[in-house]
């Protein structure tokens, strides 16, 4: 099974880094994958490295070294003690979200050209209907603020496609505007057979689709304002309102 490794540049930030690193791992827990936390301490100046060794939980990989060198030293040093097969690093910047992406310039991923020019052409899509400036919203690794997840999600009505974009596009018009993008490392090799033409259009088609009724819902019909509310019912499985679809 494919394992997750998740870096964590700490500077200066005894008194808040344990709570921090404790929440990584609530959030971690709950994936069905192996992971690490590596956080990395960027210069021994505080404590910050023995309150993140009083956590016991073999998840934790503490590392640093004395002298402070800057955020991409510590990225690239957790990296080269990270184990994973997909590797990401995240800031504490009171972000609402953080996503993994494969256009970062510090991520090292290897996929075909043409999946290269879908992904930055559906970008461009994203940013001119939503105001997005994000390069990538695809990868499988994102981290959410539980209270946007408890605000966005009650709203929501794409099950496939697009659930991505219209999470985040919510998110955005709703205000939560601090989203910040993570590098990745991904260790998979698409297969140039993977895929045929015919099958490629018709994800194309649905994405485009789907992502022009969450548009559509958005900005003309509002239906993700809270005025819609009277149109979602409740779902005892989920324990919130969810839309009808």
């Amino acid at each position: 099974m494919k394992k997750f490794s998740l870096i964590v540049p700490v500077y200066k930030q005894e008194k808040t880094i344990k709570a921090n690193i404790l929440s990584i791992l609530d959030v971690l827990k709950t994936i069905t994958v192996p992971f690490e936390i590596i956080p990395v301490i960027d210069g021994i100046l505080d404590n910050s490295e023995g309150e993140i060794k009083k956590i016991k939980d073999s998840h934790v990989h503490v590392v640093g070294y004395k002298n402070n060198r800057g955020k991409g030293y510590a990225v690239r040093y957790g990296f080269a003690h990270a184990g994973g097969d997909v590797i990401g690093f995240l800031e504490f910047q009171d972000a609402d979200v953080v996503l993994g992406s494969k256009r970062h310039p510090d991520s090292k991923v290897d996929y075909p050209t043409y999946r290269r020019i879908l992904s930055w052409g559906y970008q461009q899509i994203v940013k001119v209907l939503f105001g997005l400036n994000v390069t990538d919203t695809q990868v499988g690794m994102k981290l959410y603020k539980r209270k946007l997840l408890e605000d966005v999600l009650p709203r929501l009505l794409v099950k496939h496609f697009a659930f991505d974009i219209e999470i985040l596009a919510v998110a955005y018009h709703l205000g939560y505007r601090k989203i910040y993008e993570s590098p990745v490392e991904i260790n998979f090799f698409f297969s140039k057979t993977s895929m045929v033409w015919s099958k490629l259009f018709r994800v194309i088609y649905n994405m485009i689709t789907d992502t022009l009724a969450v548009f559509y819902r958005l900005k003309i019909k509002r239906y993700y304002d809270n005025a819609s509310k009277r149109k979602w019912r409740f779902d005892p499985e989920l324990n919130f309102r969810i839309n009808v679809g």
